[in-house]
């Protein structure tokens, strides 16, 4: 396999997804600045920080394929960044119980030398049961998500607080939508079920 695979990313999420694909891939620190900017819409925050963080890795690698990606969570027109801690989780659940909260994930592929840019966004809405303080503490206390939007863990216990979540992928709630990021890495040669893939898989 002749083209080399960035992830543009220190995330451990999107790295252990990245990884179900059975490509060969590094990672590198995009080191981008990933403070908001006045009146922008959280989809539009998304894309434009997986552009950031993809070009960012390019410019040192140009000959390379990048991936870069970033997620926005929003409830009713309000960004919820990365609570942080387990109070920061207890009122971003508190505040999400019985309500629909949208997750946009953002993807962009990019290469310097010759030049590719595809990019896709993600929409996921995920639908809160009513929840009880009690029953909030007692999972953010078992699952401690203090680094993820929303304040749960969708591949941890996360999905016990959900009535229902409307997707096209579901790994794109995690952080990478892999059915958007297989195909792309298909159409530019690095195909995940390609005869060549499989071995370096198996040879691992």
């Amino acid at each position: 396999m002749s083209a080399t695979l960035l992830l543009a990313s220190t995330s451990p999420y999107r790295r252990r997804l990245l990884e179900r694909l059975g490509l060969p891939f590094a990672v590198e620190e995009p080191r981008v600045d990933e403070g908001a900017l006045a009146d922008e819409a959280p989809a539009e925050r998304a894309l434009r920080l997986a552009r950031a963080k993809a070009a960012a890795v390019s410019v040192r690698h140009p000959q390379a394929l990048v991936l870069g990606s970033d997620q926005v969570a929003e409830l009713a027109g309000t960004i919820l960044d990365k609570p942080g801690d387990a109070a920061g989780c207890l009122a971003q659940l508190s505040a999400s119980s019985g309500r629909a909260v949208a997750f946009h994930t953002a993807v962009v592929l990019t290469r310097g030398e010759p030049a590719i840019r595809r990019e896709h966004v993600d929409h996921t809405v995920v639908r809160f049961r009513e929840l009880d303080r009690a029953r909030i503490a007692e999972y953010v206390l078992r699952d401690a998500p203090h680094d993820c939007a929303g304040g749960f863990r969708a591949e941890g216990l996360g999905s016990a607080l959900f009535d229902s979540v409307e997707t096209r992928d579901p790994s794109a709630l995690i952080g990478l939508p892999l059915i958007w990021v297989a195909a792309a890495l298909a159409a530019c040669g690095l195909d995940p079920l390609s005869p060549v893939a499989l071995a370096g898989d198996a040879a691992r």
